[in-house]
C-alpha cells in the first residue's frame, strides 16, 4: 500500500513516522522548506511509546504529484484545509481512501464535496491518548479498502480499530472537543482550573448543549461515552485543556468555526437553545477578529 502523508507535523508527523518506521511505503507531502528541514536533520520522534529517528524519510512537492497513492492521511488545521486539498489531488484516484486527521465534521463535507463522499473515511483518535487511531466506512462496513488499512497499520507502533460506526465515534468526540475549547477559552484555564473556581458545572451545561446538538443530528451519545467526556471536563485538579486555548495564548490561528460555530449551525435556528455554546462562540470570532485587526496593523504591512 502507498501511503501519502499530507503535512509532516505533530499528528502527521507521528503516524507517518510510526508507519515509515513499521517499514511501510510512506511518502510526506511537504513544502520545499519543510523537505530541506527533514533532507538534514530527518523525522525524529519523542513518545513514551519510544522514540524513532528516521533519516531523510522520502518526501515529494505538490507539484511532481503525479500518480494516485491508495491511502492519503490528511494532517492540517481546518482554516489549511482548501489548500491541503489543492495540494494533493494528483494522488487522489477511483480507489484512493483520504483519513483526515481533524476533528468536527465540516471537514467531512468539504473532502466529499471535492472528492466524492466514497473516497473519505472516518476517524477518532481517542480521548486523552493520540496513540489509539479508529478508523472506518461511513456507511459502517467492513470493505476491502478499510481491511488493507487496519493490515497496513498493524505492527505499527500505535494502537489502531477499525470501526463500524466511526460517525457515532467522531459526534462523540466532537461534542466533547468543542465543550472542552469553549469552556476552556471563554475561562482561560484548564479543567481542573474552571472546577476549582466553582465553575464545573458551566463545564457540564456546555457539554450538555453539544450533547443536544449530536441527539438533534441523529447521533446521541451513548451513556459511556457521555459519562467518560464529564468525568474529564469535571476533574478537580485536572491539568488538561484545550488545545485551542494553547493556541490563543501564544496568539495563533483557532479552529473557533470549525469545531463550535458548526455545530451551533447544526442545531437550528433557535440560539437561545445553546446560550453556553454562543456566548463561548462570540468569544472566539472576538480573538479572531482582535487578532486579524493586530496583524494588519502590524509594522511591515
Amino acid at each position: 500500500m502507498r501511503i501519502l502523508i499530507v503535512g509532516a507535523g505533530a499528528l502527521g508527523g507521528y503516524f507517518g513516522g510510526r508507519l515509515k518506521e513499521a517499514g511501510r511505503d510512506v511518502t510526506f507531502l511537504v513544502r520545499p522548506r519543510r523537505a530541506e528541514q527533514l533532507a538534514k536533520t530527518g523525522l525524529v520522534i519523542k513518545s513514551p511509546n519510544g522514540d524513532v529517528n528516521i533519516p531523510a524519510p522520502q518526501t515529494i512537492l505538490a507539484e511532481k504529484l503525479k500518480a494516485p497513492f491508495d491511502l492519503v492521511l490528511l494532517s492540517c488545521k481546518a482554516y489549511d484545509l482548501q489548500s491541503a486539498m489543492d495540494s494533493f489531488v494528483p494522488a487522489v484516484g477511483v480507489n484512493t481512501a483520504i483519513l483526515p486527521l481533524l476533528n468536527g465534521m465540516k471537514h467531512m463535507d468539504v473532502l466529499a464535496a471535492r472528492f466524492g463522499a466514497g473516497a473519505v473515511l472516518g476517524r477518532v483518535l481517542h480521548l486523552n491518548d493520540l496513540h489509539f487511531l479508529s478508523f472506518g466506512e461511513q456507511n459502517g462496513v467492513k470493505s476491502a479498502r478499510t481491511a488493507a488499512v487496519a493490515e497496513a497499520f498493524a505492527g505499527a507502533k500505535f494502537e489502531s480499530q477499525l470501526s463500524t460506526a466511526i460517525l457515532q465515534e467522531m459526534w462523540e468526540k466532537w461534542a466533547f472537543i468543542a465543550a472542552a475549547a469553549g469552556i476552556c477559552c471563554l475561562m482561560r484555564g484548564t479543567f481542573g482550573d474552571i472546577v476549582a473556581a466553582g465553575g464545573g458545572h458551566y463545564a457540564s451545561d456546555m457539554f450538555a448543549e453539544c450533547c443536544a446538538i449530536a441527539g438533534k443530528s441523529g447521533f446521541p451519545l451513548r451513556e459511556t461515552a457521555r459519562g467518560r467526556s464529564i468525568g474529564m471536563l469535571t476533574a478537580a485538579g485536572s491539568p488538561i485543556a484545550a488545545s485551542m486555548l494553547r493556541d490563543i495564548e501564544r496568539g495563533a490561528p483557532i479552529e473557533a468555526d470549525h469545531i463550535v460555530g458548526d455545530l451551533l449551525a447544526r442545531g437550528g435556528d433557535r440560539p437561545s437553545d445553546y446560550p453556553l455554546l454562543q456566548i463561548a462562540f462570540a468569544h472566539l470570532r472576538t480573538y479572531e477578529a482582535r487578532r486579524k485587526r493586530e496583524q494588519a496593523s502590524a509594522p511591515g504591512r
